[in-house]
């Protein structure tokens, strides 16, 4: 059984592992070079001060299984109520409801956070996967950026996805 919990300092090592695969191997992240333990802690606590969830998905040793996040979309005043996701699952674990037990939980938690939209900005149009997941829970195609980035000696494009989060632009915001 999957447990989808708050982050911890702890969790950082096994985070950063995740998130080096995914940088070094796959076309999903768009940095060339994996960050250290010691930023990828520093990204952490910018995400919980600015107010916004940092999750991990264990197994019932405790071991991560991936994580997800959601930031500022942009630094503009006007954007504060929509936030970008990010979803990593560990090698090996994908297809196995991970990323969607932790996307679900992301979205529940921006929207008991009043955020009201949500932005996927998924690296590689032939991310299938990523794609197929935020299709499954809500998100809809707003874009293509194509051969925005290029990595692994290949032009990546980036879709862009949204969802409302809970009443979405229905109603006004209730955070300031």
């Amino acid at each position: 059984m999957t447990e989808i919990r708050d982050s911890r300092p702890e969790d950082i090592a096994a985070i950063a592992r995740i998130y080096r695969h995914w940088v070094e191997t796959g076309r999903a992240s768009f940095e060339l070079t994996a960050p250290t333990e010691a930023e990828m802690a520093a990204r952490r606590d910018t995400i919980l001060a600015g107010g916004h969830p940092h999750l991990v998905a264990t197994d019932e040793d405790g071991a991560v299984l991936g994580y997800a996040y959601a930031s500022a979309y942009r630094p503009r005043p006007a954007y504060r109520h929509t936030v970008e996701n990010s979803v990593y699952v560990a090698p090996g674990g994908t297809k196995a409801g991970t990323g969607r037990a932790l996307l679900a939980a992301l979205i529940a938690r921006c929207e008991a956070a009043d955020f009201r939209l949500m932005v996927a900005v998924i690296g590689d149009s032939a991310n299938t996967p990523s794609i197929r997941l935020h299709e499954a829970l809500g998100f809809h195609h707003v874009g293509v950026l194509p051969s925005i980035g290029h990595k692994h000696g290949v032009w990546l494009d980036t879709v862009l996805m949204a969802r409302a989060l809970g009443p979405g632009d229905t109603a006004p915001p209730t955070r300031p």
